[in-house]
């Protein structure tokens, strides 16, 4: 069996609550391998309590607990004597990330903050960058029976309150998704 492409998912696009939702569903569902760490963790956790006082820190540790049970072996550690290694990064804060996913095998980095890991950055670790809605689009056009169930699923646990199709696909757009959604639009009788 191939080896599943392999991604390390940058804290932006673990903040937003729906794009992290289906993240994990389509990683539950082998359509990849999602990778983070405790640092990466500890970012989007901090960046939505310090913008949501109304969330709870205790809240949040149990997503986390449960992103890390659910998604195998997707806790990255040991990478951290490599940060200061990292070059031609425009923000030495993001180093991290860059050694996490080497040291993982990543093949990609799926984050909004495209500018902030440059090719330069990138190539001598052999990753890729991705923004989350061409990643999103990539996997639909891979295995769109899988996206949609996935998809169907997500959109089914919300129920306080429920969301129509049309409502669902509007949050996803919301998550700066347009290509994803607009594809997605398409199948809304089924989703």
């Amino acid at each position: 069996m191939a080896e599943r492409f392999t991604v390390m998912l940058d804290a932006c696009v673990l903040y937003p609550a729906p794009l992290r939702d289906l993240l994990m569903q389509l990683t539950a569902a082998d359509l990849f391998r999602a990778r983070w760490s405790h640092q990466i963790h500890s970012e989007w956790m901090r960046n939505l309590l310090a913008n949501r006082p109304d969330l709870k820190q205790a809240d949040l540790e149990r997503v986390r607990d449960l992103m890390n049970l659910h998604a195998r072996d997707s806790l990255v550690s040991g990478y951290e004597t490599l940060i200061e290694l990292i070059q031609n990064c425009p923000d030495p804060d993001d180093r991290h990330v860059i050694a996490a996913a080497y040291h993982a095998q990543a093949n990609a980095i799926v984050t909004f903050n495209l500018k902030d890991f440059p090719a330069a950055a990138l190539a001598p670790y052999g990753l890729d960058v991705i923004h989350p809605d061409d990643f999103l689009r990539y996997q639909l056009d891979l295995d769109l029976a899988r996206v949609l169930e996935s998809v169907r699923t997500c959109r089914a646990r919300l129920k306080s309150p429920p969301k129509s199709v049309a409502d669902y696909l509007d949050t996803l757009e919301a998550q700066r998704l347009p290509k994803t959604v607009s594809e997605l639009r398409r199948y809304g009788a089924i989703l």
